[in-house]
């Protein structure tokens, strides 16, 4: 019995940090929001303990900022971290998903690939319709899934991290854009159908398209100090 409590304080533990990764994604706790443990546990009805890991665990995510004496920060990104972040990713997923290309669709990647083309096909339409938290969930699902298929669970895990801070970073800038549907990138299904044919110059025309999508956008930011 001893363990079954283990397995719910971790379960609740995971379940929090989700629901809070969720609220900054949508961007109900922008950058810069502040709040402690207490809070978070009376919002939630739980008590401190599997609340102070959740966000301990956002923290090492690079998600919060731990504030000495005050609690916990929503990590503020500048647009040179948003630049970093999508050299870093593209340094990775351009080399990732060539290999993925060059190596051709076996019978369990096929199978993968239909659902992947599923999570395509829904962050497509949402991209088109300007629906942006709609995108991110699928968006998140596709770039997952699709790195998932190399089968190096290190990398996927990285990928994933990073692709979710660039949408903290992008997220409030979005969210006051007028024509969003303009800004969004809608090339998932494309991308499936180069991986589908192992068409890996395709591929790699399509990874760089999506990263100079990212880095075009940031050139519109204003700069810190203006």
């Amino acid at each position: 019995m001893a363990g079954s409590g283990a397995v719910t304080r971790n379960t609740l533990r995971q379940q929090i940090a989700d629901a809070l990764r969720d609220e900054v994604l949508a961007g109900r706790l922008p950058p810069g929001t502040e709040f402690t443990v207490k809070q978070i546990a009376d919002q939630y009805g739980v008590s401190a303990t599997p609340v102070r890991e959740a966000l301990v665990d956002l923290s090492a995510q690079g998600l919060l900022d731990s504030v000495q004496h005050r609690g916990f920060r929503v990590r503020v990104f500048s647009v040179d971290d948003f630049r970093g972040m999508v050299e870093a990713r593209s340094l990775i997923v351009d080399g990732i998903f060539r290999r993925l290309a060059e190596r051709g669709s076996g019978p369990g990647a096929s199978e993968a690939l239909v659902s992947v083309r599923r999570r395509a096909d829904e962050a497509r339409r949402a991209a088109e319709s300007g629906s942006l938290e709609v995108l991110i969930g699928y968006d998140l699902r596709f770039w997952r899934e699709l790195s998932g298929l190399v089968g190096n669970e290190y990398i996927s895990e990285f990928l994933h991290r990073i692709r979710v801070q660039c949408w903290v970073f992008t997220v409030p800038y979005l969210k006051r854009e007028a024509g969003l549907r303009d800004d969004l990138w809608t090339g998932h299904g494309a991308l499936v159908d180069a991986v589908t044919r192992g068409d890996a110059d395709e591929v790699r025309r399509l990874v760089r398209e999506y990263n100079q999508h990212g880095l075009d956008w940031a050139d519109t930011l204003p700069q810190e100090g203006q």
